[in-house]
């Protein structure tokens, strides 16, 4: 598959975001163009005004880990953004099937039973599993709880992406609703540059540009980013309001899946609500099933 629109629209909107002042350059007058100029990156890189052009073009294929290091320094790239860099070089250079392995595209993965057993194992806090494209794989039964409003429809699959950008109770759920929002489609834009020829990400992408143009407006803006670790806010259906920290886990088992779990601050009401879920959980899963 031909990367270079994509190559081209990311070097193009890194170089819009940077001001001549951010670089340590003069801004003069007359500038035509928002943040640097073709030439003045070239000069940053110390590479040619031809030669950055090319690669601006969108041609990547071949180039050297130097002058792409160059480059990102250039255009002040932060680490997932060089790292997404890299990963449309290497789709470019045809050499991503060696860097990281390629999916399978019969089978859909299934998660052993040892996995579910450990998540399971943890009681206090939801944890799951999913892959880059946001669809969740496995999952204990605080976070299918934590998640009910997701899981709402049994006839397909859980996937976050759609979620946020198609279901209305996202809003509700999510009370800082953008900043989820410019997560969520930063990760697919990470995955998409790390996995360009995964036809369920490019179906998954297509729908949500179709229907949603609050995805589609921030899919055009580029952005990328690493997500590990760190705090959010949800406001659940059942139990209210929390605010839980989370730790992201590459699973070195399983390439390109991550472990997400979620915790409350011991002796806070968030923790107090986590318990109220767990309970709630449990109640629902007594309930005797319909006829």
């Amino acid at each position: 598959m031909d990367n270079r629109k994509e190559v081209r629209e990311f070097l193009v909107s890194r170089r819009a975001k940077i001001s001549p002042d951010q670089a340590g350059l003069p801004a003069g007058s007359n500038r035509r163009v928002p943040g640097l100029r073709r030439s003045e990156v070239a000069a940053l890189a110390d590479v040619s005004i031809e030669y950055y052009s090319k690669l601006e073009r969108g041609t990547l294929a071949g180039v050297s880990a130097g002058v792409l290091d160059a480059v990102a320094r250039a255009l002040q790239l932060d680490e997932a953004e060089r790292a997404h860099l890299f990963d449309l070089a290497h789709a470019a250079d045809g050499t991503s099937a060696i860097v990281r392995p390629k999916r399978s595209r019969v089978k859909q993965w299934v998660p052993h039973q040892s996995l579910q057993w450990t998540l399971d194992a943890i009681t206090e806090g939801p944890a799951f599993v999913r892959n880059g494209r946001m669809d969740v794989l496995a999952a204990n039964r605080l976070a299918r709880a934590f998640y009910a409003d997701a899981y709402a429809n049994p006839q397909r699959p859980t996937n976050l992406a759609r979620f946020q950008f198609l279901d209305s109770a996202s809003y509700r759920f999510y009370p800082d609703w953008d900043r989820f929002a410019d997560i969520c489609v930063a990760i697919l834009r990470t995955e998409a540059g790390r996995y360009p020829h995964d036809k369920g990400l490019h179906d998954l992408i297509g729908e949500l540009s179709t229907r949603s143009d609050e995805f589609r407006t921030r899919w055009g803006a580029h952005n990328v980013r690493q997500h590990g670790t760190g705090s959010k806010t949800f406001h659940h259906p059942v139990v209210g309001r929390m605010t839980l920290a989370y730790e992201g886990l590459e699973m070195a088992a399983e390439p390109g899946l991550t472990l997400t779990i979620y915790a409350a601050e011991p002796g806070s009401p968030s923790e107090e609500a986590l318990r109220l879920l767990s309970s709630w959980a449990a109640s629902q899963e007594e309930q005797p099933s319909p006829d």
